[in-house]
């Protein structure tokens, strides 16, 4: 994606900041289904979804539900609604290759964790006719290296025939592509920094590294910069922002497809996975750690103060943070995680971890993703001082959207964009047509 400085229009519709996952599928979407016709896009690096959204910083997992034991039927019945949604795209423009990919996928239960999973399934098969229940055989004739070497008792849940993994960034640059297509009136400002937003008479003033532009209504998709933006601009100051990073570690190819653990409902974070890597062929990538880490961007040490300014360490921030260190088991996972990030030690402590997957892993089998994973900007609410887990938003009814965490994940961003849509087409009045997205989308 080149900087499209050639039509200096500074005059839009609608501006949209971040050229992440979530940014580029409301591009689309507006492109496609309303009458929006002058939008910009702005995203600081000189390439579409470089940060969070390129594969090598996320999970590059089309997330539906099914094995995800952290969700309720509810929630899971949702999410596989907005991952269809990504594959219908897909789909429908003959782009599924080098985008989507079909590997086996299962939920491991190991020990005392069967009995609950075997529940789940009885409880959620009637919504996920592709469940297949397993256990020993059955898990060896897909995932042999998971029953090598194993004492315990273990079960599964598997999906065999899906789309399961998504090159995000891939993804990105094609909403962006297509809705080019579709509207001849759109402006891609890449390696363009955006320094400020300010109210006008007319809707808003963004002020950028290619000038100051004017919008009638200005979503910013972000990360922790959206939370930034928001608290510039007043809004959202019952929120502060501890990024958590994630750290991943390489081996052999020893999986076939992905292969989850069962969620600790203790712990507010993600269990280890591992994963063929869409990327790096020959390969599995386990992961991911969870680290806070005062960046807003994974390796870009730059990002340190703006890190601080929207952590904002007030009396209610340290009181939410002491709600979760004074649980023992947080505290342990938070040490852990924290020294798997030390390389004397760190392959040796998380090869412990990762046996729970693969029994017969060895320290030489495993080695340290450099350069790899992402930051989650996971909200802290500082009025219930707690986490602010899934999605998190900003949305005054003013024209102003502001977009920190899509939940879940990337998976969502078809499903989200389509919330902001409709914020946007009811604030501008402009026309959308849903029977034409639902036909090609639901």
């Amino acid at each position: 994606m080149s900087n499209n400085l050639i039509n200096k229009h500074k005059e839009h519709d609608v501006i949209i900041i971040g050229g992440g996952i979530s940014g580029c599928a409301l591009l689309y979407l507006l492109s496609r289904y309303t009458s929006v016709q002058n939008i910009a896009l702005f995203e600081k690096y000189p390439v579409i979804a470089s940060v969070n959204t390129h594969a090598r910083n996320n999970s590059q997992t089309l997330h539906c539900g099914d094995i995800e034991t952290n969700y309720t039927l509810e929630k899971a019945r949702q999410v596989k609604q907005t991952a269809n949604m990504v594959v219908k795209y897909a789909e429908q423009h003959a782009i599924t290759k080098g985008i989507l990919f079909k590997y086996p996928k299962m939920v491991i239960a190991v020990g005392a964790e069967c009995p609950s999973l075997q529940s789940r399934y009885e409880q959620f098969k009637p919504h996920f006719p592709n469940m297949q229940l397993l256990h020993t055989d059955g898990i060896k004739q897909i995932e042999p290296a998971v029953i090598e070497g194993r004492k315990d008792e273990i079960s599964a849940i598997a999906i065999t025939d899906e789309y399961t993994a998504v090159n995000f960034q891939e993804l990105s640059q094609s909403f962006v592509q297509q809705a080019q297509k579709e509207n001849d009136q759109i402006d891609i400002f890449t390696n363009t920094l955006v320094n400020k937003i300010e109210t006008s008479d007319k809707g808003y003033l963004v002020n950028t590294s290619a000038g100051q532009h004017r919008a009638r209504f200005v979503v910013v998709s972000a990360g922790g910069h959206s939370l930034l933006f928001a608290h510039q601009m007043g809004y959202g100051k019952e929120f502060s922002c501890l990024p958590m990073a994630g750290s991943f570690y390489y081996t052999p190819k020893v999986l076939n497809g992905k292969v989850y653990t069962v969620q600790n409902d203790k712990l507010p974070f993600a269990a280890i996975h591992g994963d063929p890597d869409v990327v790096c062929p020959g390969k599995t990538r386990f992961g991911p750690t969870a680290l806070a880490l005062p960046l807003l961007e994974r390796h870009c040490w730059s990002t340190f103060t703006e890190s601080i300014r929207v952590f904002k360490p007030d009396q209610d921030v340290i009181k939410s943070l002491w709600g979760l260190v004074r649980q023992k088991e947080i505290r342990d996972y938070m040490l852990k995680n924290f020294l798997f990030e030390i390389p004397a030690i760190r392959e040796r402590l998380f090869l412990k971890d990762v046996r729970k997957i693969v029994p017969n892993l060895t320290l030489k089998d495993i080695s340290f993703a450099s350069n790899t994973g992402g930051i989650r900007p996971v909200m802290i609410d500082k009025k219930a001082h707690k986490l602010h887990l899934g999605e998190a938003q900003i949305n005054p009814g003013n024209g102003l959207i502001f977009n920190m965490t899509p939940s879940p994940g990337a998976t969502s961003c078809l499903g989200n964009a389509e919330k902001d849509l409709r914020s946007i087409i009811d604030y501008l009045g402009a026309d959308f047509d849903e029977v034409a997205l639902a036909h090609d989308l639901k």
